[in-house]
């Protein structure tokens, strides 16, 4: 069964790409930046993507419609990388997830952000949305999850908030862990870096034995691509891996030290499949790719809400609805 939903705030498709994996059906995808726009229309044509500011989109005409609101709101406001202002920053787009979930009444809410939403110093802020929620009528769900549990050979935690309508029987659970199947950097990137005939890619692959530390996007207003601060960096050099920049090919046969990365690597290592496309330019790609949400996270996400959503479908048939809170 396909389940019809919105997403704001859609960047490079990750979230997007998992959630259609899982049976969703993309009714509008509201991006703001035009190269992420560009994105997502060269690789789905048929996504009706609206390239504008959300603060601009307007819900109402699909109230009724819609099975799951989703969007990875901007990072910044609690990205331990910046000043974390949190709703004092004037990217934080929470209020507009809000106005939208007001307005569009899904039945299924989902929101994205980086860990640091989950530190002390956001608690009134985070109790505040949670109770906005409550009040127009959800139930909501709220946990950390790491890509590198989901098949994604990365730390990259995430803070998933799940909301679903008091009308619906509320059966969601977060996917269970299994890092047993994600495969370490060397073994998911070595055809990639072999490709042009390096004899020490063998070596190499003994070597980057590990999970990726969390790739990093920057913002358009900060330098080059490159694999993130001192410390990850020396973790990425620990897999033998140069982390001061991003190559535009792997290495040649007589190559000779720490290779670097290639935009298509560090999409692979994002869970992006290697035909999804992010443009010509090395700095924008790599500002994508590491702004990105894992789509196999996204997908394992999606497959959980898809079963609250079918059960949902079932029992509307039945006697056992459960009256909608009153919102008052």
């Amino acid at each position: 069964m396909i389940h019809t939903s919105i997403e704001i705030c859609a960047g490079a498709g990750g979230q997007a790409l998992g959630l259609e994996m899982a049976g969703f059906d993309h009714q509008v995808l509201v991006e703001y930046e035009k190269d992420y726009c560009d994105c997502l229309k060269v690789n789905r044509p048929q996504w009706n993507v609206k390239c504008m500011d959300v603060r601009q989109f307007d819900g109402h005409p699909y109230r009724g419609r819609i099975d799951l609101l989703a969007g990875g709101v901007p990072c910044p406001p609690f990205s331990i990388a910046g000043k974390q202002l949190g709703a004092d920053d004037e990217r934080d787009l929470f209020p507009q997830m809000l106005r939208l979930v007001e307005e569009i009444d899904p039945k299924v809410v989902m929101i994205e952000n980086v860990r640091g939403f989950l530190g002390k110093q956001f608690d009134n802020y985070r109790k505040s949305i949670i109770k906005h929620l409550n009040h127009l009528g959800y139930n909501v769900h709220l946990q950390l999850l790491n890509a590198s549990d989901y098949g994604v050979p990365q730390l990259r935690p995430r803070a998933i908030i799940i909301g679903v309508r008091t009308d619906i029987y509320d059966l969601f659970s977060f996917p269970n862990p299994q890092p047993e199947l994600t495969k370490d950097v060397g073994n998911t990137l070595f055809d990639l870096m072999s490709a042009n005939g390096w004899r020490g890619a063998e070596q190499w692959r003994y070597i980057a034995n590990k999970i990726a530390p969390t790739l990093v996007g920057g913002s358009k207003k900060h330098g080059g691509p490159d694999l993130g601060p001192t410390r990850a960096r020396q973790a990425w050099a620990e897999m033998g891996i140069d982390g001061r920049g991003v190559a535009n090919e792997a290495p040649g046969a007589d190559f000779d030290g720490m290779p670097r990365l290639t935009p298509r690597m560090l999409a692979r290592l994002q869970g992006f499949p290697d035909d999804w496309s992010f443009g010509l330019r090395k700095t924008t790609a790599c500002r994508m790719i590491g702004n990105a949400f894992p789509p196999p996270v996204a997908k394992e996400i999606g497959k959980k809400i898809k079963e609250v959503l079918e059960y949902a479908s079932i029992d509307s048939r039945s006697e056992t609805q459960i009256p909608r809170r009153a919102v008052g």
